[in-house]
């Protein structure tokens, strides 16, 4: 199955769109240049075909020698297959040590949409991989949490868990950055107090973090100029080099 699907991928490559693609997400694995819609929808013919086939058959392959696009697909499947809950979060465990860029962790986790359905039982799934070393496995979690659970029931044991996520990497302060100034769109007030803090030590967020969620909030349409200039005023001084992507 795997083999027929990889043909299935090619022949929907755009090659122009492959080398934007790369240029998009850079030392990653190799890329065919499939369209994420064109993904999804091979996706869910496969989920309705044979998920349990071809999720075996992921598993089960030797290696790491898998194209972006069918690392989506994978994650995808899951979402869109038909199985109980734990055997979701069993193929989970297959699936997340193998994420490898950013848009892999993003396009899968947009499928699990029977988070919805289960949601303490998926918010304590989520949360064990905020522990992990591996920076796609933590950003698996900082973006499915904001993907499911930036509601009222949640939103303030999302805003903690987003002020102790202390991993280095570039891609999971990124995802914390995005996901804070998510919850500042649909919870200001709470939002904003937690960036009304000083400094880690007295209960925010780190500072490279801290600035890059104000800059994406001030970005958006959907916050007055005069929320923007006053969260201008609340950005640190950071001493040192920058970060580069």
């Amino acid at each position: 199955m795997i083999q027929e699907l990889r043909r299935k991928l090619f022949a929907l490559a755009d090659e122009t769109y492959k080398t934007f693609n790369e240029k998009l997400v850079p030392g990653t694995g190799e890329t065919i240049g499939v369209r994420v819609p064109k993904v999804r929808e091979l996706a869910k013919e496969v989920a309705k075909e044979d998920a349990d086939g071809f999720l075996m058959e992921m598993e089960a392959a030797e290696g790491d020698d898998f194209y972006q696009e069918e690392l989506m697909l994978w994650g995808m499947v899951i979402g869109y297959g038909k199985m109980p809950l734990e055997e979701r979060f069993k193929r989970l465990d297959s699936w997340v040590p193998k994420i490898n860029s950013w848009a892999v962790c993003d396009c899968g986790n947009s499928t699990l949409k029977f988070m919805k359905k289960y949601p303490e039982e998926s918010f304590a799934y989520i949360c064990k991989y905020l522990e992990s070393e591996n920076e796609y496995e933590v950003r698996f979690a900082a973006v499915t949490l904001m993907e499911y659970f930036i509601t009222e029931e949640y939103i303030g044991r999302l805003l903690e868990i987003y002020r102790k996520i202390s991993h280095e990497g570039y891609y999971v302060k990124m995802a914390v950055a995005w996901a804070v100034s998510v919850c500042y769109i649909k919870f200001p007030g709470q939002t904003r107090r937690l960036l009304e803090k000083e400094d880690r030590q007295a209960g925010g967020l780190e500072d490279w973090t801290h600035n890059k969620a104000i800059q994406k909030i001030r970005e958006s349409r959907r916050v007055s100029e005069e929320e923007k200039t006053y969260l201008n005023g609340l950005k640190r001084k950071i001493s040192g080099g920058k970060m580069e992507r």
